[in-house]
């Protein structure tokens, strides 16, 4: 059996939003009352969503939203993914000096938005990349997404010898505001912002060189068999016929089981003997002798530096950073993240890493270790190790606010 080719991860870059796409929440919810299509009721809940979000005044939605009043479009979701994707992409093009034409993997994840011809297909017209790239178009899976597309890339660049690949997570949320009644609805209104990375992959030996860090374990749970899993995050139409994600009271619950299963197989690889001996030994007493014995919850702190929790909210923060036993400084970078970007999907994980990067924290031979939770239901878990200490690259996410974050306000 052939040895795997290691997979570096050369550079990535978040998208950062213009100023003016900067939706302050205040202004947020006056722009939900001049949109005409909401009750005061469901007014007064998305302004109780957001001073609970944390979120903060400067995350962004789309040129679209800031018209009165707003009028979604084709043409507007296109022009949202063109200025995320390309702005991401411009990016990393010019920190990394690679030419378009040499990327030989392409791999996009965007779940509400599917467009034909494709978002990758998008991305070659633009670049006008090679006719005999492998391109992938991942759809509908969820903010964990990002990590099935790193899984993916890794797959092909076993396959396909001294090449790239590049990875562009986004979300698209022009076509998806929900301007109907129905509570548990409202909610992805409140948290979604616009934001998006891309990541660059090689398995040449000669990018370890400068390549930040190195891909040591990908672990991925799927709970799409259980109904109330599946269901817990749910495109529909409510009773009036306006279609929205709708999120059940049983998603924190459900994020709670993905995460404990996926920690399961992630555990043996990462831990110290120690850990696991006593948490495969509690789990041993609780399944055949029945014991009345609370699981235990494996130190994680001593298999990683630094945690990049994907930021769906926070209560979703709160929960991870409860049932990981993890420290305020650990959930730092998710919280920041979520307070100056909002919920940015499967890119969320890719801002946090820059935080940290940001903050100067990254040092050589650190293990990195990015969660992201996601409809369908799923936990998908990434586990990189730094190869040198890592600087935050050119034209980041984080220049025009990294002095200022945390703060007393990021909570």
């Amino acid at each position: 059996m052939s040895r795997l080719r290691p997979v570096y991860l050369v550079d990535y870059a978040c998208y950062r939003p213009p100023s003016h796409l900067h939706a302050p929440r205040q202004q947020f919810i006056e722009r939900c009352k001049l949109a005409g299509c909401f009750s005061e009721s469901a007014i007064e809940f998305q302004h109780k969503i957001l001073e609970r979000s944390g979120l903060g005044d400067e995350t962004s939605i789309p040129e679209y939203a800031h018209c009165i009043p707003p009028k979604p479009s084709m043409a507007s979701a296109r022009e949202e993914s063109e200025q995320v994707m390309f702005g991401a992409l411009d990016a990393l093009f010019s920190n990394t000096s690679i030419k378009p034409k040499d990327i030989g993997i392409l791999v996009v994840n965007c779940t509400a938005f599917s467009p034909t011809p494709s978002l990758s297909a998008m991305i070659v017209n633009k670049y006008k990349l090679r006719s005999n790239i492998r391109s992938f178009n991942l759809g509908g899976m969820g903010c964990s997404a990002g990590v099935i597309a790193v899984d993916l890339a890794k797959d092909l660049l076993q396959v396909h010898r001294n090449t790239y690949a590049v990875v562009v997570s986004t979300e698209n949320i022009t076509l998806t505001g929900y301007s109907g009644q129905n509570k548990s609805m409202l909610i992805p209104n409140c948290i979604f912002r616009v934001g998006g990375a891309a990541i660059l992959l090689s398995n040449k030996s000669v990018e370890r060189r400068r390549a930040k860090y190195r891909l040591v374990h990908v672990v991925r749970t799927h709970c799409g068999a259980d109904d109330k899993a599946y269901k817990c995050v749910y495109q529909e139409q409510d009773e009036a016929g306006k279609m929205g994600f709708s999120l059940s009271k049983d998603l924190m619950a459900t994020a709670g089981e993905a995460l404990r299963i996926n920690i399961t197989t992630l555990g043996p690889l990462v831990l110290p003997i120690s850990e696991q001996l006593l948490f495969f030994t509690t789990m041993v007493a609780k399944k055949f002798f029945n014991a009345k014995v609370k699981p235990y919850i494996p130190d994680f702190k001593l298999a990683f530096d630094h945690f990049c929790l994907h930021a769906g909210g926070r209560a979703m923060i709160d929960e991870m950073e409860k049932n990981l036993q993890l420290l305020p400084v650990h959930v730092e970078a998710s919280r920041a993240t979520l307070h100056r970007f909002g919920n940015t999907s499967s890119s969320s994980i890719w801002y946090e890493l820059a935080y940290i990067e940001a903050k100067g924290r990254m040092r050589k031979n650190d293990r990195v270790w990015q969660i992201a939770l996601g409809s369908g239901f799923k936990c998908n878990s990434a586990v990189w190790v730094a190869l040198r200490n890592v600087k935050p690259s050119s034209n980041g996410a984080w220049e025009d606010c990294i002095d200022r974050l945390p703060g007393c306000h990021v909570q």
